[in-house]
């Protein structure tokens, strides 16, 4: 698998020391990385690059873990990015405050880089489950992402790279609207020097192979807006 589909993970840790433990273990893993060291920094990182998962520690200067997660909850561009927290708070009490601001999991410290990277593997097999190597169905369309094999009315379908990561990037969300701007962040990765006609083309590419097998296109021109994954067939 190309590396631009591996998901996009936010890290936002003031403690340089764990900041390289988790960034250097996640790398390792083959995720793709964003830094931040304290809570507005982590606020914008998140606006501007929307990633598929933040690890946020609580305890950060200036804006706190749990500001930062209750005001990306809140914008309906961010609200969905699934959060785990890491805290020192043990305790009942905490962790339902950090429920109740819209955290989707905890790791709490001191803990295990082997456990964390289980708690994130485990959230994103649920939000974006062909990058943990998920076989994904849509209608009559079938990617199996590990062995990178798309069938179609039972027939085998051959894409490039970019077209079989834009395939996947639907598959994990179908019906939902896709802007060029997003499907160049996730398939061409955040600082690719390509514009949206670019994406145009290989949309373009993938629907041509995709009726290749069967007429009708199951990708709609949002006009305006961008791709969406949503005629079944």
């Amino acid at each position: 698998m190309g590396k631009q589909s591996k998901p996009l993970v936010l890290i936002v840790e003031d403690e340089p020391a764990q900041m390289e433990l988790v960034a250097y273990n996640l790398e390792n893993e083959g995720y793709r990385i964003l830094r931040a060291v304290d809570g507005e920094e982590g606020l914008e990182l998140a606006k501007g690059h929307v990633p598929d998962l933040i690890v946020l520690d609580w305890m950060l200067p200036n804006i706190s873990g749990i500001e930062v997660c209750r005001q990306l909850k809140k914008k309906k561009a961010t609200r969905k990015i699934p959060i785990i927290l890491l805290t020192a708070r043990g305790e009942e009490v905490d962790r339902i405050r950090g429920f109740d601001m819209g955290a989707d999991d905890f790791v709490v410290k001191p803990y295990s880089i082997k456990e964390l990277i289980a708690r994130v593997r485990a959230m994103l097999r649920r939000t974006r489950p062909g990058s943990v190597g998920e076989i994904l169905t849509f209608g009559d369309l079938i990617l199996d992402s590990e062995q990178h094999k798309v069938v179609r009315n039972g027939k085998k379908i051959k894409l490039g790279p970019i077209e079989f990561r834009l395939l996947i990037t639907f598959m994990e969300k179908p019906k939902r609207v896709w802007s060029r701007e997003r499907l160049l962040d996730r398939v061409w990765g955040v600082d690719a020097d390509v514009d949206y006609r670019t994406v145009d083309v290989h949309i373009g590419r993938l629907r041509k192979a995709l009726k290749q097998v069967e007429h009708m296109d199951p990708i709609r021109t949002v006009r305006g807006t961008g791709y969406s994954l949503d005629c079944e067939t």
